[in-house]
């Protein structure tokens, strides 16, 4: 077993950044992921430098772990194949707005007759129940894709749970718009987390305009100097007792309404002395600090070196790829790479005869226009 959620089989019919980063991290968890793409392919093939056409550096880090099949699902031979794919998989993925889907007859009413157990989530814009519900959605960076990518993986995860519990299937909606928003909105309700108010808009150490990575004589530290005992110790290591035993500055309370002063402070602080010099003295105060690096510098910092995070691998058609290892450690199901990245309709006789069509039916799905597999194929199955 490869993974906690090995045997998990999952439809994923999303494209771009947020569907395909949940069905990564199911992917890189070991479930088995059926990736359906329009014959154009997923948008992201295009994005980035590539050595060919169709396989971008931001597709292939989003899409390891995956097997591609291409079905025009507005094609009615595609559409039937889909149907017949549907009762032996456990999960299905898709970002379309639910309109779309029910014009392609996959609503979750529709799903749900074919296979009563399956796992139905939609990762769209805006909840269903409110006015924003028919409204199209992207956002201005992909870590918010990337945030709510995760909440939906974790929506599927715990939803399977539940069904191994129950042997009940059911609905997921993971809207971006009210899933972002929880994501933010537990730091900066703040004060408006009382009814009425009693305080302003926004957590006042995360607005402060110091906030962030501080330049020293040399370089740039990341420094989190958060609790009482890291303040103290602080005070204590750049020669000035006098502030630990301030009220202004001894306290999480006394800090919180004075952080605007303590972050000017810090900042000039920390441009008196070299980055090695800082790392030595914080980490002999035992408070968090770590080197600001760039992605050049964290390719070659010590720790990612030692837990072996970016691996070059041999892609069958890419050559030579840095690609990112998997962070977490399993003591009784270690998840690995078992796939590179797929070519478009790299695999699609493959699954859909995996999903229970005969190879003469798959290929005849192919053969009406209805799917599209890649030239070799044939060969490499074979």
């Amino acid at each position: 077993m490869a993974g906690p959620l090995a045997g998990v089989r999952v439809l994923d019919l999303t494209s771009n950044f947020m569907g395909p980063y949940a069905s990564l991290l199911m992917a890189d968890m070991g479930a088995d992921i059926c990736k359906i793409e329009a014959p154009a392919g997923d948008p992201t093939r295009g994005v980035g430098p590539c050595r060919n056409p169709g396989m971008s550096a931001i597709f292939l880090h989003l899409n390891r772990n995956k097997r591609s099949a291409v079905l025009d699902l507005k094609h009615p031979q595609a559409a039937q194949a889909l149907q017949h794919m549907l009762a032996s998989a456990d999960v299905v993925l898709h970002s379309l707005r639910p309109k779309a889907m029910a014009k392609l007859g996959l609503t979750y009413d529709q799903v749900r007759k074919v296979n009563p157990r399956i796992i139905y989530c939609g990762a769209f814009g805006f909840g269903q129940n409110g006015p924003y519900a028919d409204r199209p959605a992207y956002v201005a960076t992909a870590i918010a894709d990337r945030i709510v990518g995760m909440a939906a993986c974790n929506a599927i995860s715990m939803a399977l749970y539940y069904r191994e519990k129950t042997g009940h299937g059911q609905a997921v909606e993971v809207p971006m718009f009210e899933t972002f928003a929880h994501f933010v909105l537990g730091d900066h309700l703040y004060g408006h987390t009382f009814e009425p108010p009693i305080g302003d808009w926004g957590y006042a150490r995360m607005m402060s305009a110091e906030r962030r990575p501080y330049q020293t004589q040399d370089g740039y530290l990341g420094v989190n100097i958060y609790t009482d005992r890291h303040w103290q110790r602080f005070f204590l290591a750049i020669g000035r007792p006098d502030m630990a035993d301030d009220p202004r500055y001894g306290t999480i309370f006394g800090r919180t309404e004075n952080i605007g002063y303590l972050y000017e402070f810090l900042a000039d602080t920390f441009a008196t002395k070299t980055t090695a010099q800082w790392l030595s003295i914080l980490t002999e105060a035992d408070i968090p600090v770590i080197e600001m690096n760039t992605p050049e510098t964290l390719l070659h910092d010590p720790h990612m070196e030692a837990v072996d995070f970016f691996q070059v691998q041999e892609h069958p058609s890419e050559g030579l790829l840095r690609m990112l290892g998997i962070p977490q450690q399993w003591s009784e199901s270690q998840p690995e790479q078992r796939y590179p990245a797929p070519r478009l309709g790299e695999h699609t006789v493959q699954l859909l005869t995996e999903y229970g069509l005969t190879t003469a039916q798959a290929q005849q799905v192919v053969m009406s226009g209805g799917a599209v597999q890649a030239a070799d194929e044939t060969a490499a199955s074979a």
